[in-house]
């Protein structure tokens, strides 16, 4: 199985614990993700293992591969890091000016928001598209912002599933407009090269964000492995 295989397989792994489809503390069954991934059990082995390393897998001998579990402290911990590091880098865009290149990828990137909240309602067969434009507007940003440690820093935020912003919680259709106003509002302030207000907002942005997960948790919404509730994401 070619090396290409490997890193397909660790990527979808890594996105289905990163968005909650694979749920903490879940043992995983080689047999029947090989099956599901239609891969053999050679890249999905090799792919558990990197996960492993990243910390999104837990190993024991015998026993196998666990999807670590977090507790609601390093959820809300790692929205706090992902605020305080996107700021900055909002910031740096605004103050440095965003090329028109990135100002056009951004744009697009609203109106795929702006298409999927244009029912009115959620639709489920929307989520996947929202949730890659939204893993692709924040990176697009951390990426102008040319901070390599801010970037290699908000990797490591990212490794914390439902503080990653792969996690989105497609349930009520207020908080995604709210949601997505931000990203408007964010770009129009970069746009002007507003500094204060680009961080602020992407700030803002993110911590309501983790207060929102935070609540989920608590009412059961989402599980954690630590929570006391054990129901899916609906």
């Amino acid at each position: 199985m070619s090396t290409t295989s490997t890193v397909e397989v660790t990527t979808v792994l890594r996105e289905h614990i990163m968005s909650g489809q694979i749920h903490p503390g879940e043992k995983l069954q080689q047999q029947r993700l090989a099956q599901a991934l239609g891969v053999s059990r050679t890249p999905l082995r090799t792919a558990l293992a990197n996960l492993a390393q990243e910390g999104l897998l837990q190993y024991e001998p015998n026993r196998g591969y666990t999807v670590r579990a977090f507790k609601r402290k390093d959820i809300i911990d790692g929205f706090a890091a992902r605020a305080v590091l996107e700021g900055l880098a909002a910031a740096t865009v605004a103050r440095q000016g965003m090329s028109d290149d990135a100002l056009q990828d951004l744009a697009s990137l609203l109106t795929i928001g702006d298409t999927a909240l244009a029912k009115g309602r959620l639709d489920p067969d929307d989520l996947d598209d929202y949730r890659t434009m939204n893993v692709n507007f924040h990176q697009r940003i951390i990426e102008e912002a040319r901070n390599s440690w801010v970037e290699e820093l908000v990797r490591h935020t990212q490794l914390i599933p439902f503080a990653s912003n792969r996690m989105i919680v497609w349930q009520d259709y207020s908080i995604m407009v709210r949601s997505h106003d931000d990203h408007h509002r964010l770009v129009d302030a970069i746009s002007r090269r507003d500094v204060a207000r680009a961080d602020y907002l992407l700030r803002e942005h993110i911590n309501f964000a983790g207060d929102y997960v935070a609540k989920c948790i608590e009412d059961g919404r989402i599980t954690t492995g630590f929570s006391k509730h054990r129901r899916n994401i609906a």
